[in-house]
């Protein structure tokens, strides 16, 4: 699955998660903005749902114009505005729970795709699966058509938020593993703690 491309094109995502391009962009707003409304993104309101095409377009377009580290930037605001229950109080819980998140902000044909009071998620958006490796380390799997730079922000500042005190951080592609930018279905992550 390539990078900026929906799995489904009914799929949408909700306006507070767009509001994070522009929280992500701080000093580039005004080209946010422009990014977003050059790929039909206007009058952004929380509450609201927007084409998920349109949103990853937007990212194709901060991609070629301003580059990763600005994908990588963004995905790191993410998380700063993000509430976790009481029960996500460590790393592994967190690192786990992108995934259910994910599928919180995004809707295919008006139904979101994780209801949490059944507890049932729902497919069409691909996935961010965590798994653990040891005590200190871990892997995310992104199957989904986030760019791989953005993701790595997004998993870098939950580990963050979340890590143990005093221990190093570390995310960073598995080696030898493929990646999304080159064409591959997914990209794999090693979080070191």
């Amino acid at each position: 699955m390539a990078q900026f491309v929906a799995i489904n094109s009914l799929a949408e995502v909700n306006g507070q998660t767009i509001l994070s391009v522009l929280s992500g962009m701080e000093h580039f707003r005004t080209y946010a903005e422009e990014f977003l409304a050059e790929n039909g993104v206007k009058d952004i309101k929380p509450d609201a749902w927007y084409p998920q095409q349109s949103w990853l377009d937007t990212f194709r377009s901060i991609s070629q114009k301003v580059g990763p580290l600005t994908l990588k930037h963004i995905g790191k605001k993410v998380p700063e505005s993000a509430q976790w229950p009481p029960e996500v109080n460590t790393i592994e819980k967190a690192l786990a729970s992108i995934d259910v998140a994910y599928h919180m902000n995004h809707r295919v044909a008006n139904k979101v795709l994780f209801d949490p009071v059944t507890g049932n998620m729902f497919e069409g958006i691909g996935h961010y699966m965590y798994q653990q490796i040891s005590e200190d380390s871990g892997r995310i799997i992104a199957s989904n058509p986030y760019p791989c730079a953005f993701d790595m922000g997004l998993i870098e500042a939950v580990a963050k938020k979340f890590k143990p005190e005093s221990f190093m951080l570390l995310v960073e592609h598995e080696a030898n593993s493929t990646c999304r930018k080159d064409g591959a279905n997914e990209c794999r992550y090693v979080i070191r703690w």
